[in-house]
């Protein structure tokens, strides 16, 4: 590992490897391979994961030749948090830097509940940018440059877990949401490797059921979650009743149309017994008509779904508006008339350009 420095910004070369990288058993049989006992894998675990810890040093209950092994074999942190804004809401937007000087945004949204503690959700990022090409999006609008590996997805997680931390040792992050920067599905292996970490009892301990995977609509990718059939919470981002207006908001639609996404989704919803969460974001005058309202509700019509209708948030360089309230209320009425449950989206965020589709590689004023 060394520093360098490059437009003026410190960071970090990856020479060794993330320790965030393993999963359990990947570790015990890493630390066999280097002549260290296969059961410290645990013991490391809980230092990582459960108390936060960023260095070897810090792991005494380790021998100290082993600290030293372990520092010349591995990092604890592969990136940096860069910077960190926050909402008048309690949101906050993180820029990380990762190890090859690209950065991401990941958001950290907290809920109180009605028993007066606090809920945190982070929405986490899975690729460097994002070759889907949605047209409402933001990350969209800079390429797409690569996947992140499972530890640059888990320490997104990891390093806010350690902010909680500091300001209570109580706070604990339950929720994962993969709706950052990136299409999660083009990113398999190292999204539910990381999942697998996330959830874990040695790891953060998180519950399968409060993870959610949000896809654009990749049909080879759904069918193979339905035959793994893993208990998370998989959203489609749909945002378009027919073809011809899908292919022009989320592209990827030329590829898999509606009828086979559709189908995929039947298929799905009948192997793992588990209802979909739809996501449809409104945009004046170009999807949110009682019309489409019509559509959308005969096309989903006897699916086990949810649908979350979400109003759009602004971004530079295009030229979609934000519906008005009423007409999202009235779209709304027409999917439950119709037998579609449908929630509105609670925004978070937005005044720090952390909402839905508003994510990017980089601030503008770095």
């Amino acid at each position: 590992m060394k520093n360098d420095r490059i437009k003026g910004v410190e960071f970090i070369v990856k020479t060794v490897e993330s320790i965030c990288d393993f999963t359990v058993s990947e570790l015990s049989r890493k630390l066999k391979s280097i002549g260290s006992q296969p059961f410290r894998a645990k013991q490391i675990y809980n230092w990582v994961y459960k108390h936060g810890s960023e260095s070897f040093e810090d792991m005494l209950n380790l021998p100290k030749e082993m600290r030293k092994k372990l520092a010349n074999h591995f990092i604890v942190n592969s990136m940096k948090i860069e910077k960190v804004q926050s909402s008048k809401d309690g949101t906050k937007k993180y820029l990380f830097r990762l190890h090859d000087n690209e950065t991401i945004e990941t958001v950290l949204m907290q809920y109180d509940k009605s028993s007066g503690n606090k809920r945190f959700t982070v929405c986490v990022s899975t690729q460097v940018g994002c070759n889907i090409g949605c047209s409402f999006c933001a990350t969209a609008k800079g390429g797409f440059k690569r996947n992140l590996s499972s530890a640059e997805v888990v320490e997104q997680v990891l390093l806010i877990q350690r902010e909680l931390w500091k300001q209570n040792d109580q706070h604990r992050v339950s929720n994962v949401v993969f709706m950052g920067m990136g299409e999660p599905l083009a990113n398999y292996e190292n999204v539910f490797k990381a999942i697998d970490i996330f959830t874990t009892e040695a790891g953060l301990n998180i519950s399968l059921r409060k993870i959610t995977v949000s896809t654009s609509g990749l049909i080879p990718q759904i069918k193979r979650l339905s035959e793994e059939n893993t208990p998370i919470v998989l959203a489609l981002s749909l945002h378009a009743s027919n073809d011809s207006l899908r292919d022009k908001l989320v592209p990827i639609n030329k590829v898999y149309p509606l009828n086979d996404l559709m189908d995929a989704c039947k298929d799905y919803i009948e192997e793992t017994n588990r209802r979909i969460t739809i996501e449809y974001i409104m945009l004046r005058d170009v999807n949110d008509s009682k019309e489409d309202a019509v559509q959308l509700a005969t096309l989903l019509k006897g699916m086990l779904v949810n649908v979350n209708l979400i109003p759009y948030n602004s971004v530079d360089l295009t030229e979609f508006a934000r519906s008005g309230k009423g007409r999202i209320r009235a779209f709304q009425e027409v999917l439950t008339r119709n037998g579609v449950e449908a929630v509105v989206r609670e925004e978070k965020g937005t005044d720090i350009l952390a909402a839905c589709g508003q994510l990017r590689q980089k601030n503008s004023d770095l």
